[in-house]
């Protein structure tokens, strides 16, 4: 039977990657927007992340078959008053770039100790079908920024989200690593256990699924 297609609404390379990585086993072909007819970039003009996830997701997913997948996510830094979250990607502008981001935000903190440094991650998803809203996804993780970018890996501000557990910024850590505790990760895994779980989210029986339909402490969850 053929995968069902889901678009993930970005032309984000690393936002792409760890969407594939955690819906690896499922029967569905999960394409960025670069894989589709161009769509005029809707303004994100909302003011939360829900709010801009759902407008994305209902405006690339008008009159498109099959799901529509779209996620804002940002970086919420508690001595800045929750800074810059919506506009995280836009916080340097004009022409705003990671690195140029992530110089603003280290100058804004300048010396703080640790302790004034916490920040969290946050990532909400919205999956829409037909023209409508079917189930949006919440992820985020706590953290601290680093008083210096570390690490080649990842994008965004990941060189300067330090995790005190694993005591490595995002930057340092192996995707899989990073993927286990991370804001985007989190809300994929709520993701792929409503696609999983909802009758005829997806084609055919699929084995990855058998656990989830079988096993008694699943049937209890709510």
């Amino acid at each position: 039977m053929t995968d069902r297609r889901l678009l993930l609404a970005t032309r984000n390379p690393g936002k792409l990657r760890e969407l594939r990585r955690a819906l690896e086993g499922l029967p569905l072909e999960v394409v960025g927007l670069d894989g589709v007819p161009a769509v005029p970039v809707p303004r994100e003009t909302g003011r939360t992340f829900a709010e801009n996830a759902r407008a994305k997701a209902l405006r690339y997913g008008r009159g498109r078959p099959g799901w529509t997948l779209a996620e804002d996510s940002g970086l919420e830094v508690d001595r800045l008053g929750g800074a810059p979250g919506v506009r995280s990607a836009r916080f340097s502008s004009p022409r705003p770039t990671d690195a140029k981001n992530i110089r603003k935000l280290l100058g804004l903190l300048g010396s703080a100790p640790p302790s004034e440094r916490g920040a969290r991650f946050v990532c909400v998803m919205a999956l829409v079908e037909g023209g409508r809203v079917v189930r949006e996804f919440r992820g985020e993780v706590r953290g601290r920024i680093a008083p210096a970018p570390r690490g080649d890996s990842g994008f965004g501000y990941d060189p300067v989200f330090y995790h005190p557990r694993l005591r490595r910024t995002f930057a340092e850590l192996p995707a899989e690593v990073k993927d286990g505790v991370s804001h985007r990760g989190r809300a994929a895994r709520k993701l792929r256990r409503f696609l999983e779980r909802a009758p005829g989210a997806l084609p055919g029986p699929s084995p990855d699924r058998a656990p989830v339909l079988t096993s008694p402490r699943s049937r209890r969850r709510p």
